[in-house]
């Protein structure tokens, strides 16, 4: 077997293979691989990133500054915020750059981070910049440090709610291959719909390292038929009026993230079955645990598929996509669905199937 060359540098470098990495190192390796699949489509974009420290998110700074050297050659800035809400009206202002003259670049795409107490400080500013947008060859990601057993916390926390309420779609990766992936659809679906998008972040997963993917040519993205775009456009824009930015946003834009999540099947079936009856549906760490949990049942895949078991995983737990969940319950007796800590989507599940004819519901 032929021996090759491994470097520490390899995490951030290789555009091809695999390479061993941290779910912190991940993120920054997101605003590197976004800035290359620019180039190769031919775009002149940069990155902007700024937050506040704190656990599980707290050596992000570090790493960013051992990565500078790496973040420069593809024009992405690192600027540590004084506290997060300033960070991330920072990160607004990345947005705004194309819609004055003298802009360098096509477009800069913008990364918020900050633990879970930083994102209910935040609200205001993620109201204000949801609701003006995002520039179409921008986007932005706000990446949630989120604490659910109180590791490094005085409360636990989970953050989709408070990005439910400042309408933010929510990404929830299960693992470190998904916080690359699932930062990448990110950006995509930011671009596509016009709004601010929020990652979840986990200890466990931020915490952790493995070996992923991290060829380029496995992020092809998938634009919605028979979305139309309104005048204008969906993202930010000069003397935008209140009124309308709230009209656009809920009839233009969530409706288009919701397409967007449906022809990029970030929603899936993980397990499915011949004859299936019994149906799973959970997200980002949930399903990990789910695996996990038939694991130490000492129950199989193919075991678990034979006894009719099957598993819906959600990427985009807010806003639920309610065609590919429909689908997946077609025919099942019971759905049970495991939440992290709070019901955040057996409630939209349960709007989703009610109005099924009664045989099906």
């Amino acid at each position: 077997m032929r021996h090759q060359e491994v470097t520490l540098d390899d995490k951030f470098l290789l555009t091809e293979g695999r390479v061993f990495i941290t779910g912190v190192q991940t993120l920054l390796r997101v605003t590197l691989d976004q800035r290359r699949l620019d180039r190769a489509a031919g775009l002149s974009t940069a990155g902007f990133i700024s937050g506040y420290r704190g656990s599980p998110l707290g050596g992000l700074d570090q790493q960013a500054g051992r990565a500078a050297k790496f973040l420069k050659a593809e024009d992405v800035v690192f600027q540590e915020g004084l506290n997060e809400d300033l960070a991330a009206t920072a990160v607004w202002g990345s947005q705004q750059v194309n819609l004055f003259p003298g802009a360098r670049h096509d477009g800069v795409f913008g990364l918020w981070y900050g633990k879970a107490p930083g994102v209910d400080r935040t609200g205001d500013v993620f109201k204000h910049a949801n609701f003006a947008g995002t520039w179409a060859r921008g986007g932005v990601l706000a990446v949630a440090g989120d604490d659910h057993f109180c590791k490094s916390s005085t409360l636990p926390s989970q953050s989709e709610y408070a990005f439910q309420d400042f309408e933010m779609p929510v990404l929830s990766p299960a693992d470190v291959q998904e916080v690359l992936d699932y930062g990448l659809l990110g950006y995509a679906l930011s671009r596509y719909s016009g709004l601010w998008v929020g990652l979840i972040a986990l200890a466990d997963t931020m915490d952790s390292g493995a070996t992923i993917d991290v060829s380029l040519d496995r992020h092809a993205v998938v634009k919605p038929e028979g979305h139309r775009l309104p005048p204008g456009g969906r993202g930010i824009r000069l003397k935008d009026q209140p009124l309308d930015k709230e009209r656009r946003l809920r009839t233009q834009k969530l409706p288009a993230a919701l397409a967007f999540a449906r022809a990029n099947r970030i929603d899936r079936v993980m397990l499915g079955s011949a004859r299936p009856r019994l149906g799973v549906v959970c997200q980002g760490q949930a399903y990990k645990d789910v695996v996990e949990a038939f694991a130490a049942m000492g129950i199989t895949e193919a075991e678990a598929a034979s006894l009719g078991v099957a598993i819906y995983k959600v990427g985009m737990p807010w806003p639920l996509e309610p065609i590919g969940l429909r689908a997946f319950a077609a025919g099942l007796e019971p759905l049970m669905v495991v939440d992290h800590t709070r019901p955040l989507l057996e409630l939209p599940a349960r709007a989703a199937l009610s109005d099924l004819p009664a045989p099906a519901r």
